[in-house]
């Protein structure tokens, strides 16, 4: 029986999708629920697993095609059993033997993530003659780098390129990045965004979490990091100030009475921010672990569409990366994110002597629209006081 693979219903406001990889052929056989391809959309990328076992008889649409839901794109014989695979793999027509080329080329060039691509293009490493350690071996961006260090063999003089030749290559923006292009113009656009600052003398968390980080991560399974003091730190300056929380529809403000973090994590296909949900309600070990989970997820592209939906207040740690000072960029619909900086040891005055302290500059983004600064100056206060007191966080004063 010839059954036919379609692409499934995809996700609330999403209208199509890109086929990223197959990973079987013509005549392969698969086991159900077996993933068939990831089919990338503008928010995650989905898995489409095989609903019967049997073989492939025939691919429609090929890697890198834009699909819609229920859109046919493949069809499997599931009378055929796995001993038939093989011979049906030699007695497929020229489809077989003509997607063989681009099946091949694909398992090179066709896998690289769109980080990987643009640093290829920009360090003139030829991404077919990479080597992918990612997931079904995708190459990553540490693969572009490494081949770019790697020596080079002397390459043959009809290849060699001219000296003074300036050489471009054009990427497209995957679907993740667009999307994300698209809402930082949204948000410039449309949000009234001011940013204030503060600094934070870390010492008191970085001593407490010195202290306990080895009998948190025996008593835990997972290791104490910074983020869940912050997030914590956010939570309480959010109950002072609500309007931070809050959200523009129309000409109405709405009051958040829930507390779901967003917290901005880099992936291979770009940043995404996943959402905490309740993060009031959750201990920091809760936080850490759902942080580390989420960290996993997105390395691995399994991000579902409800880890990223929603969200009241948002995240971000340049500090990961080096970054001083930044002004982070709202995330629509939300009306504040807090931006998170390197830790820097500098001289600061304290009760009038100069002392050395892990300092570090935080910047919090607002929409002046329905965020005057005297609450946005003070939430960031708050989250400084909390930080710097960490027994406020525990005692919830």
């Amino acid at each position: 029986m010839i059954i036919e693979v379609t692409v499934p219903m995809l996700p609330e406001s999403v209208t199509e999708a890109t086929l990223m990889t197959w990973h079987k052929k013509v005549g392969d056989f698969v086991e159900r629920d077996e993933n068939l391809i990831d089919l990338e959309t503008d928010k995650v990328v989905l898995e489409l697993p095989a609903q019967q076992a049997g073989v492939i008889v025939e691919i429609i649409e090929q890697d890198g095609a834009v699909v819609t839901a229920n859109q046919l794109i493949a069809k499997i014989d599931t009378a055929a059993t796995k001993s038939e695979a093989a011979p049906a793999a030699a007695a497929a027509p020229a489809q077989a033997s003509a997607a063989a080329p681009t099946a091949a080329g694909n398992a090179q060039a066709g896998v690289a993530m769109p980080a990987a691509a643009k640093l290829a293009a920009e360090k003139g490493v030829d991404i077919s003659n990479v080597a992918g350690s990612g997931r079904d071996g995708r190459v990553l961006k540490e693969d572009v780098q490494n081949a770019a260090a790697a020596p080079k063999a002397a390459a043959p003089a009809a290849a060699a390129v001219p000296a003074g030749e300036r050489i471009e290559q054009r990427v497209p923006m995957s679907r993740l990045r667009a999307r994300v292009a698209e809402r930082l113009l949204q948000s410039q656009a449309e949000n009234a965004i001011l940013t204030t600052f503060n600094e934070v003398n870390m010492k008191p968390v970085m001593d407490l979490r010195n202290k306990y980080k080895e009998k948190f991560e025996k008593e835990h399974g997972v290791k104490l990091g910074f983020m869940s003091f912050f997030v914590k730190a956010a939570v309480a300056a959010l109950k002072k100030f609500p309007v931070v929380n809050a959200s523009v529809d129309g000409n109405d403000i709405v009051y958040h009475g829930y507390f779901d973090i967003g917290i901005a994590v880099g992936s291979p296909r770009g940043l995404v921010v996943p959402i905490l949900r309740d993060a009031d309600q959750m201990s920091i070990a809760e936080i850490e672990k759902t942080i580390a989970d989420f960290a996993v997820k997105a390395k691995d592209g399994k991000l579902a569409l409800e880890d990223l939906t929603g969200g009241t207040f948002s995240i971000t740690n340049g500090g990961t990366f080096g970054s001083m000072m930044s002004t982070p960029i709202i995330n629509p619909p939300q009306s504040a994110i807090l931006g998170m900086h390197a830790t820097k040891e500098r001289a600061v005055v304290e009760n009038g002597e100069i002392v050395v302290r892990p300092m570090m500059y935080l910047a919090l983004s607002y929409d002046h629209r329905i965020i005057d600064g005297r609450e946005a100056v003070l939430t960031l206060v708050t989250i400084k006081e909390a930080l710097e007191d960490p027994a406020r966080l525990i005692l919830d004063i």
